[in-house]
């Protein structure tokens, strides 16, 4: 049997310098890898495997496009607000134990940020 090691998501963009101020600049991902075409970001955090399949977003919102858990959702808002990126959900304590909100990146890319309370 196969053993997954790692899941990466991967945003399609014709910009790939944007990506640090929501990425690195707010969110505090570290650079893993800058090659001109390609930009990673990731954390040394130890992290679960998970793919999520949905037919709506909770709560009756939108699907995400990516899922993003911090330690603190209410410090990550504040910081997403600083720097300019408008909320589209939320903050919502929701029923199933999350606290989240959603905000697009800028790539449109519709990013749920939620903490476990």
């Amino acid at each position: 049997m196969v053993k997954v090691r790692r899941i990466v998501a991967n945003v399609a963009t014709q910009d790939i310098a944007a990506a640090k101020r929501f990425y690195q600049d707010v969110l505090g991902l570290d650079m893993l890898m800058d090659q001109s075409w390609i930009a990673t970001y990731g954390s040394n955090e130890s992290m679960q495997v998970q793919v999520s399949v949905m037919t709506q977003g909770g709560s009756g919102t939108p699907v995400p496009d990516l899922s993003i858990e911090v330690d603190d959702v209410d410090a990550a808002l504040d910081a997403m607000r600083a720097a300019g990126f408008v909320v589209e959900y939320g903050p919502a304590d929701e029923p199933w134990g999350v606290r989240r909100f959603y905000v697009r990146d800028p790539f449109g890319r519709l990013v749920n940020i939620l903490a476990h309370p």
